[in-house]
């Protein structure tokens, strides 16, 4: 059972309709009693980054979610926001991340000739992948998924980078440390790509 973790920020319906239509049991989750029943853990999330973590903070799931991933190593995939919580904090904001992954969210606006591109980057993107990686099985050498953000996860370690694209700068999309996992586009828009997606994740 694949449990969406519904603290308050993330389309959670969104993937329960795309995992149904995958035909794979998934749940929502807004109770620590819920996640109990997991066999592998989304996080997903929109908006800003301090937002998004004082709501988890408030949801009362931070500690039985440090127990699941940390302890029993249960798979989990942050999304959008929910990737970047991942990090050890974020240049949008002040609070700490999660910091399950070695990393940084960093600006677009900060980098060189930002300035020559248009914020947020919106739309869809090509995602340069390591084709050995399971959550990438069965994809074609070009695939392209949707987009919608401003900041980006900067990995410490490059072996935690499982996919780049490219917006006036290459960038971590898709990264991978033991049992967790951040994409930072938006699978459930990204049609036969994001479902494809999904399912190597819920196989894992």
């Amino acid at each position: 059972m694949i449990a969406l973790i519904d603290y308050g920020v993330g389309n959670v319906q969104a993937f329960l309709n795309m995992f149904k239509r995958l035909g794979i049991d998934a749940c929502r989750a807004s109770t620590s009693e819920a996640l109990q029943q997991a066999s592998h853990l989304i996080l997903p999330g929109v908006g800003a980054f301090d937002h998004a973590m004082t709501q988890l903070q408030q949801s009362g799931l931070r500690p039985a979610l440090d127990t699941l991933v940390l302890e029993q190593k249960i798979p989990v995939l942050g999304i959008c926001v929910g990737m970047q919580m991942l990090a050890s904090g974020s240049d949008e904001g002040q609070l700490p991340g999660l910091g399950w992954i070695p990393g940084r969210v960093k600006a677009f606006a900060q980098q060189p000739d930002s300035h020559k591109l248009p914020m947020p980057h919106m739309g869809w993107n090509d995602v340069k992948f390591r084709a050995e990686h399971p959550l990438f099985r069965d994809f074609e050498a070009e695939s392209r998924f949707y987009f919608l953000h401003s900041y980006y996860f900067d990995a410490v370690d490059e072996a935690d980078v499982v996919a780049t694209a490219e917006y006036g700068v290459d960038f971590d999309c898709v990264v991978s440390r033991g049992n967790v996992y951040g994409i930072q586009c938006h699978p459930e828009k990204s049609h036969r790509f994001g479902a494809q997606f999904l399912k190597n994740f819920a196989e894992l």
